[in-house]
């Protein structure tokens, strides 16, 4: 579970920076302006969830953060009125990272 969102996170993250998709998403979503600031932190979530194997805490803090930004994406969707397709991989890496979340404090 963690290397498929980290692998995941870290492809759509640098995307951003190799095809004008995801800014293209972003103004249709009315949010040009954090499109830099969501690449980013994709990025360093991916990475997170990597060290996270090595560091528990940086596990739930990558985790919780990936969540986050998925449940804010997840309601983007909705609000802008795409398919349930479209919205499916938000809602899909929200559970996977709750999960992720979830298992990472039940080991502390």
């Amino acid at each position: 579970c963690i290397l498929l969102s980290s692998f995941s996170f870290f492809l759509y993250g640098t995307s951003y920076f190799f095809s004008s998709k995801m800014e293209n998403e972003f103004k249709r979503f009315g949010l040009p302006n954090i499109a830099l600031f969501v690449a980013f932190s994709q990025l360093s979530g991916s990475i997170g969830l990597i060290f996270g194997l090595i560091n528990p805490t940086i596990l739930i803090y990558s985790s919780a953060g990936l969540s986050l930004m998925m449940l804010f994406a997840f309601f983007t969707r909705l609000r802008v009125k795409d398919s349930m397709s479209s919205s499916f991989p938000a809602l899909f890496y929200l559970i996977l990272n709750l999960v992720i979340f979830i298992y990472s404090l039940l080991d502390l």
